[in-house]
């Protein structure tokens, strides 16, 4: 089974490429969805954010306060840090187990998995195929304010992400639906060597797909 990583900064489209790939039938799991998870009230995570960050960090559910708790570590890189290196063990053995539930399945040739970190975890390495999405900064912004952060508080969140070069095939997210449906379709094709994804000029996301699914 082909796994096949998506990955790039708050607010470029991320989910809406998710989506257009389990409309075409390809399972798909959301890193994001299982930190949830994780962080659900009574996990250990929960305990050990709780411990290194205080009360403050947790909501009246018993389980963390997203908004509370990126208001410490998106300011903080070292905060940040701590925090990944409580949580991100616990997503990727998540993710682990259900990329291997899928397997087992034997009824699909390739999985999606969105995994915002992918580069920065050093995570790049266990995925066939790495697609990246990006959109201008401007826009990530607006889009971080519509979801009720200011812009103060969205541009230290995108900056927070930020990389200079993506060593993956970039889909370009825009505003309109019919224009993120054709990037979908031109991207590049991509290998891997050791831990590192190498690009080619050619080919496309739609070659990934299963045929019942294109």
């Amino acid at each position: 089974m082909l796994r096949v990583a998506l990955t790039g900064g708050i607010a470029t489209g991320k989910s809406y490429v998710l989506e257009r790939f389990r409309q075409r039938g390809v399972p798909c799991l959301d890193a994001d969805v299982l930190a949830h998870a994780v962080t659900a009230a009574g996990t250990e995570a929960t305990r050990a954010i709780r411990e290194r960050f205080g009360p403050q960090v947790i909501g009246a559910d018993g389980a963390v306060d997203r908004q509370a708790l990126g208001d410490i570590v998106f300011r903080d890189p070292s905060e940040r840090q701590h925090l990944e290196a409580i949580v991100h063990p616990e997503v990727y053995r998540s993710i682990l187990a259900g990329l291997q539930a899928i397997e087992r399945t034997g009824a699909t040739p390739l999985a999606l998995v969105d995994v915002p970190l992918l580069y920065e975890t050093g995570h790049e390495g266990d995925f066939a195929r790495v697609i990246v999405t990006a959109c201008s900064v401007e826009l990530q912004v607006e889009r971080l304010v519509r979801r009720g952060l200011s812009e103060g508080e969205a541009r230290r969140r995108i900056n927070a992400q930020r990389r200079r070069r993506w060593p993956a095939p970039i889909l370009w997210s825009v505003p309109t639906e019919r224009p993120t449906k054709r990037a979908l379709r031109s991207t590049r094709s991509c290998r891997r060597s050791s831990r590192h994804v190498r690009c080619s000029a050619s080919s496309s996301v739609q070659g990934l797909l299963p045929d019942k699914a294109a």
